[in-house]
């Protein structure tokens, strides 16, 4: 109680900081001349795609049977073959017996369909995805490499982490694509995955370098002296150990390069980045498009914390 006593004064504190900042974004969006158009932006998450529907051969209209908003077409053609077509009744635009050629149109038909912004959404998330688990992999090979006792291993580690920690990842992604792609004739996707899982694994190499130095020797004699192997006694005793400690920083990583992933824009790659920037090409909606994508990489990457937070309070049971 004397606790919650205290506290009210912070809160309080931090709720007039945040009125204040609420109120001054407020007054400078107001001082800014332009006209804002929030309606137009769900659009661009989905929207009603109306397709044209086509006879696919020469023939005539067999039947057309009515249902409410929906009507059947009933197309037979010259062989005998019969294909049914659905279109929206106040699009109908044949009669029953009339004679048609392929490719006359029959109607219209109106179904719903991911926008630019959910499909850029999408490819960021597979492509950070695909990234994150090559990066796990690379970084967790790499790390071993670097706390191994044979010399060359240890050098080849050193210097793949300090050349990639040591160059622009924009600088790597076009080497990727302009060199290693054309050499290998890799597409865009695979290069842009590819440079963005090699930058990440330098830095997961680190991680995992230091989170297996942090325990303690006596745990891999202990585990030696039970008659464990090296490999054995790494993946049952130790990793386990590291992995509760590099969790935190393993998870800012993989986060930060959610947020790196919008550089393969520069590949023509249409991610998230990519596809705000060609909706501000055709609507000029600059501040719609652009606070509407920076909310969607805060989302995506909140879930991620949030469940990275659920993961370590579970591991947290076990000490």
């Amino acid at each position: 109680m004397l606790a919650t006593q205290r506290l009210w004064p912070w809160k309080l504190l931090l709720a007039v900081i945040l009125i204040g900042m609420a109120a001054g974004i407020w007054g400078a969006v107001n001082r800014i001349d332009y006209t804002w158009r929030w309606n137009r932006v769900p659009d661009y998450f989905f929207y009603i795609d109306e397709e044209s529907r086509q006879i696919p051969f020469d023939g005539r209209v067999k039947s057309i049977i009515e249902n409410g908003d929906v009507t059947t077409v009933a197309l037979l053609s010259e062989t005998g073959e019969t294909v049914q077509v659905a279109i929206e009744t106040e699009t109908l635009r044949v009669t029953e017996g009339e004679e048609l050629f392929e490719g006359d149109i029959v109607g219209f038909a109106s179904e719903w369909s991911l926008g630019p912004l959910m499909t850029g959404l999408w490819t960021t998330l597979w492509l950070s995805g695909g990234a994150s688990v090559l990066a796990l992999i690379i970084g967790m090979l790499t790390g071993l490499a670097r706390i191994s006792r044979n010399y060359t291993l240890r050098g080849l580690s050193a210097l793949y982490v300090e050349f990639i920690r040591g160059t622009p990842l924009l600088v790597q992604i076009f080497i990727a694509y302009f060199f290693i792609g054309t050499v290998f004739d890799l597409s865009r996707n695979v290069a842009g995955m590819g440079a963005l899982a090699i930058f990440a694994g330098a830095y997961v190499a680190e991680i995992v370098r230091a989170g297996i130095q942090s325990i303690s020797k006596g745990q891999m004699e202990a585990a030696r002296s039970l008659g464990m192997n090296l490999i054995q006694a790494m993946v049952y005793i130790v990793l386990p150990q590291a992995f509760k400690r590099i969790l935190p920083p393993l998870s800012g990583q993989f986060i930060s390069l959610i947020k790196d992933s919008s550089l393969v824009s520069v590949i023509a790659i249409t991610d998230l980045t990519k596809s705000g920037r060609e909706i501000i090409t055709s609507t000029f909606a600059t501040f719609e498009i652009w606070l509407t994508v920076a909310a969607m990489y805060l989302i995506v990457t909140s879930v991620l914390s949030q469940l990275v937070f659920y993961m370590e309070r579970r591991l947290a049971v076990s000490d």
